[in-house]
């Protein structure tokens, strides 16, 4: 059963990357470890511009417990690359993060993905070498409150 592809009125938070020659392999397209980068560094950024601060200093950070990715549609060089994110789940320990990866001309927001990532956070205590796992930050559940789907 083919998965439906996500369109752009899902997702809330956008940034525009843009694809670099080392990115595409033999084949022609991305390369499926750099949607992981794109993927990664997206959320990230959103966290650190929404929190105002360094979330590798907090007292709980966000370490990645589960990545995966649905593609649609290759995704080439060179042009920019749109990408939307929004929060599937806000636990109490745990984000879930859905990353849409568009290229191409826009035409509204009916456009389909190329591809969706899903990304989970689990926070854990950054003082504790065991990585206990604990809360999610005030700050940054504030920073995805508005993500929430």
């Amino acid at each position: 059963m083919p998965a439906t592809r996500p369109t752009r009125d899902r997702y809330v938070h956008w940034e525009q990357v843009t694809t670099r020659w080392a990115d595409i392999d033999v084949y022609g397209h991305m390369n499926n470890a750099r949607y992981f980068e794109i993927i990664d560094t997206v959320v990230n950024n959103h966290l650190e511009q929404a929190t105002g601060t360094d979330i590798r200093r907090l007292p709980a950070i966000g370490v990645v417990a589960e990545v995966g990715c649905r593609y649609f549609a290759e995704v080439g060089y060179p042009a920019p690359v749109d990408v939307g994110v929004y929060v599937e789940r806000l636990g109490s320990s745990s984000i879930i993060y859905k990353v849409g990866i568009f290229q191409g001309p826009q035409t509204g927001p009916d456009d389909e993905a190329a591809a969706e990532g899903t990304f989970v956070h689990v926070y854990v205590d950054n003082t504790d070498p065991a990585r206990a796992v604990v809360p999610i930050p005030e700050e940054i559940r504030a920073a995805v409150a508005s993500l929430v789907r």
